[in-house]
C-alpha cells in the first residue's frame, strides 16, 4: 500500500520540539512514548526483515510496526486478526448499533480521571442495554453486547462515547428459547437514555465518595463535596444522548461496521490534507449540517495537543463484551443461541482450529516484480541494524 502524502508521524517529527516547548519542556511518560513510537513506526529504529523472492531473487526491506494502539499505521493488522476471531461469534440475526454519550460538562472530569470515568462509561452503557432487554415489558431476554470506547469527535476535541453492537434478540431466562426483537426495533431509546443517566451519575457519585476521583487545575474546586454535587445536580434533569442507528442487517454488514469502529485512533492519515508553515489542515464531517465534508486548519501544536487528549491509560480495555458475549460464558452461550435459532455450529474450519488441528500456514506475499514468486524472509534485523550494513550481533539470519 502506497504511503499517504502526509502522515501524523510527519507532523510529530517536524513539530514535536514546538509542542514540548508549549508544554513547558515536559511530557508525560505516556505522551512521550506515543510520539516516539509514531515517529519510529516502520523505520529501521523498530527493526525488521529482508525478504527475497523465491523465483526471481528480488529483495525488499520491511520494517516493523511499533504496535502502539494510538498509532494510525498499526491498526489494520490488529483489526484483521480481531475480526477473524469475532467472525465465529456472529449469529444469523439482525444487528443493532447504539451509541451512548456523556454530557460535555463531564468531559474535563473524564480526561483527568480516565481509568475511572471511562470504565464507568463502558460498564453503565452495557448494563443499561442488559437491564432494559431483560425487562419483560421490552424483550425479556439476556442479550449480548459488544462495546468500543471512542473519546474523540471529528475535530479531535474530547467527546467520550461508546459504540455498542447488539444482536437483535437474546436467550430467554429459562434458556429454552431465543427471543427475537421486533424487526427494525431493538429497545426504546428514551428508556435507555434515562436509565443510562441514572446508572452513570450514581456510579460517578460512588467513585467520588470512595475518593477514587482526582481534581486539579481548573477542576480543583470539585474536591469540595458541595461543588461536586452542584456539578451533577442539573445533569439529572438533562436529556442524555443515546442514539440508536438503523439496523445494519446480517453478519456481513456487522463485520464491515466493526472494521470501521473497533481499532480506530483519533484521526487517520487519510484525513490529513496539508502541513504548511506550521499549520495542519484535515478533513472532518460536520454532523450538525448534514454530514458535510469540511476542512479545519489548526496550528501543529494545537493539533498535537488535541491528538494526545485521546491517549488511553496503559492496560485499559477499550473493546469489551457483555451478556452472552462475555468471555466467561461466550462459547457455551453462543452454542446454545445457535441451537435455539436452529443453525448449525461453527463450520468445519473453525472446529478444527478450536480442536488444534494443524492448519497449513498461509503463503507469503507475491513478488511485486515478477508476480509469480513468493517473498520469503531471509534475514531478521534488530532495532538500529540495517540489512546492507548490519552488525552480526544485532541480526539473525534465517537459513531454513
Amino acid at each position: 500500500m502506497a504511503r499517504p502524502p502526509l502522515e501524523v508521524s510527519d507532523i510529530v517529527r517536524l513539530h514535536r520540539d514546538d509542542f514540548v516547548a508549549f508544554r513547558g519542556g515536559r511530557l508525560s511518560g505516556a505522551e512521550g512514548k506515543v510520539l516516539g513510537d509514531i515517529v519510529s513506526c516502520r523505520t529501521a529504529a523498530q527493526g525488521g526483515h529482508l525478504e527475497r523472492c523465491d523465483g526471481c531473487g528480488h529483495e525488499r526491506v520491511a520494517y516493523n510496526s511499533c504496535r502502539n494502539r494510538h498509532c494510525p499505521k498499526c491498526q489494520s493488522n490488529a483489526r484483521e486478526a480481531w475480526l477473524a476471531d469475532r467472525e465465529k461469534d456472529l449469529l444469523p440475526v439482525e444487528y443493532f448499533h447504539v451509541v451512548f454519550t456523556i454530557p460535555h460538562q463531564l468531559s474535563s472530569l473524564a480526561h483527568q480521571n480516565k481509568v475511572v470515568v471511562y470504565d464507568i462509561l463502558c460498564r453503565t452503557a452495557a448494563q443499561t442495554l442488559l437491564r432494559v432487554a431483560a425487562d419483560h415489558r421490552h424483550l425479556g431476554a439476556r442479550i449480548g453486547v459488544l462495546t468500543a470506547l471512542h473519546t474523540w469527535g471529528q475535530t479531535l476535541e474530547l467527546h467520550p462515547h461508546v459504540h455498542c453492537v447488539v444482536p437483535g434478540g437474546g436467550i430467554s431466562s429459562d434458556r429454552k428459547e431465543w427471543v427475537s426483537c421486533r424487526p427494525g426495533f431493538l429497545l426504546p431509546v428514551r428508556v435507555l437514555a434515562r436509565l443510562f443517566r441514572g446508572l452513570f451519575l450514581d456510579a460517578l457519585s460512588r467513585a467520588f465518595d470512595q475518593e477514587r476521583l482526582s481534581f486539579f487545575g481548573e477542576l480543583a474546586d470539585l474536591r469540595d463535596p458541595s461543588c461536586f454535587r452542584t456539578l451533577l445536580k442539573p445533569l439529572y434533569r438533562e436529556d442524555w444522548i443515546v442514539y440508536a442507528k438503523p439496523p445494519f442487517g446480517g453478519p456481513e454488514h456487522v463485520l464491515r461496521y466493526l472494521s470501521r469502529y473497533t481499532h480506530r485512533v483519533a484521526i487517520s492519515n487519510r484525513r490529513l490534507v496539508a502541513l504548511t508553515e506550521g499549520q495542519v489542515s484535515f478533513r472532518w464531517k460536520d454532523y450538525a449540517h448534514g454530514c458535510q465534508q469540511r476542512v479545519m486548519t489548526l496550528s501543529a501544536v494545537e493539533f498535537l495537543r488535541r491528538f494526545l487528549l485521546h491517549i488511553l491509560p496503559r492496560g485499559f480495555v477499550r473493546i469489551r463484551q457483555y451478556g452472552f458475549l462475555a468471555n466467561r460464558c461466550r462459547k457455551q452461550d453462543l452454542a446454545l443461541a445457535r441451537e435455539l435459532l436452529g443453525t448449525p455450529p461453527d463450520d468445519e474450519k473453525h472446529m478444527h482450529a478450536d480442536e488444534g488441528t494443524p492448519v497449513s500456514a498461509p503463503m507469503g506475499p507475491k513478488c511485486p516484480l515478477c508476480g509469480e514468486g513468493v517473498m520469503v524472509v531471509v534475514l531478521l534485523f534488530q532495532p538500529g541494524a540495517f540489512p546492507n550494513s548490519f552488525h552480526p550481533e544485532k541480526a539473525l539470519i534465517d537459513t531454513s
